[in-house]
């Protein structure tokens, strides 16, 4: 007789589950190992590493620029098979040119298509279907801004050497100066006399006013220190009428960076620097561009016997106008930029003073001068047995 449990289930199906009890309580641990082994092994994932950035480009201005009219620009303008209606002007100082028949045209801040369109809008009004010609035969010099570091920073005037070098989309393209004429960011650095000592070479920066009126200024800045440096493109930008170039400031320039925009052609080719006291040849000396202290003393003949290489005093002048004179030691063999042979600057001052013994001397024949009178004469009346005046009244016998 089979008795029902109160489960429902049958006795032998009760008596397999208390006999399998032990076994499963007894290896509960490698049932969980063999419930691991059923699963799927997942596969280490190593963490890649992003590739290193790629050394940003700069951001160069554009390779065409939309040449905008403004006073002195030369402009040819006529209308097919119609006479009389030729005729070469020029932007006047208000931004307008004068034109046959049509009178006082507005042409300031226009491309030559936008003002070649409006003068075709002009002569709708009397003339049917009218096909003018417009062309630029001379542009106007480009005015530039340059501040910053460099020699002589202010608005310069650069004439455009070419003419009729604009076709008549009114496009420039992204020539060199030599081959268009248009001067370019190198040009007018020159033009500025070049970087000074404490310019920077990887922060040149060139603003340019929008196209548009009250358009945001646009930004470019770049870094021709590690072009000369590693190598590599080295971008030339044009330079429009408008444009303004800042050389800023270098925070801590190494012996290399002085040396590299030292030979560059972004620097002056010669600095003027005075030397005087102790030396052979005092005067102003010619030295090149961030040459050290050392250099201009050796420009000058080198010291003297009655100079003093402990005591070399160097005057300079900042740009705000005060004066810092700095007490250095004279050392032909130290390093540039160290403490005592520090690179120097257009207009900087080097005193090289007299030594201790020299001082001595030069004291005491400054205090011997006044009775040199004295001595001379006494010494003479000696000698012609004639009364000195000095001791006795009588003469020597």
């Amino acid at each position: 007789m089979v008795v029902p449990s109160r489960t429902g289930l049958s006795a032998g199906v009760a008596a397999a589950v208390v006999l399998m009890a032990p076994v499963s309580l007894g290896g509960g641990l490698k049932a969980e190992e063999r419930i691991n082994w059923l699963k799927t092994p997942v596969r280490a994932t190593t963490s890649l590493q992003a590739p290193p950035p790629l050394p940003s480009t700069p951001r160069l201005p554009p390779q065409t620029f939309r040449y905008r009219l403004a006073p002195g620009d030369r402009l040819v303008t006529s209308v097919f098979k119609i006479e009389g209606y030729e005729a070469q002007v020029q932007v006047l100082s208000d931004g307008t040119i004068n034109l046959p028949r049509l009178g006082t045209v507005e042409v300031w801040g226009l491309t030559l298509e936008e003002a070649r369109q409006r003068i075709t809008d002009g002569y709708n009004q009397f003339l049917r279907r009218p096909l003018v010609y417009l062309d630029l035969v001379e542009q106007r010099p480009v005015r530039v801004t340059v501040t910053g570091e460099v020699l002589r920073s202010g608005v310069f005037t650069l004439p455009v050497n070419s003419s009729g070098s604009l076709g008549t989309s009114g496009e420039v393209t992204g020539v060199g100066s030599d081959g268009g004429g248009w001067p370019t960011m190198v040009d007018v650095i020159q033009k500025a006399g070049g970087i000074s000592a404490t310019g920077d070479l990887a922060r040149l920066e060139l603003l340019r006013p929008s196209p548009t009126p009250g358009g945001p200024t646009q930004s470019y800045v770049f870094d021709y220190l590690t072009v000369l440096k590693d190598g590599g493109f080295a971008p030339n930008p044009l330079i429009y009428d408008g444009d303004s170039i800042r050389v800023h400031k270098a925070k801590s320039p190494v012996n290399v960076d002085l040396l590299t925009t030292a030979a560059s052609n972004f620097a002056p080719t010669a600095i003027n620097v005075q030397v005087i006291g102790e030396v052979f040849s005092p005067g102003v000396v010619e030295i090149r561009s961030n040459a050290p202290l050392s250099g201009a003393i050796l420009a000058s003949g080198g010291v003297t016997r009655r100079g003093s290489v402990k005591r070399v005093d160097l005057i300079r002048m900042d740009g705000q106008g005060r004066t810092t004179v700095k007490q250095l030691r004279y050392d032909p063999n130290a390093v540039l930029s160290s403490a005592n042979n520090p690179p120097l600057r257009n207009g900087d001052v080097v005193v090289v003073n007299r030594n201790t013994f020299t001082k001595v001397t030069d004291t005491m024949t400054d205090a011997m001068l006044p009775l040199e009178p004295i001595v001379d004469a006494a010494s003479v009346f000696r000698l012609l047995g004639l009364p000195t005046g000095f001791g006795s009244s009588s003469p020597r016998r």
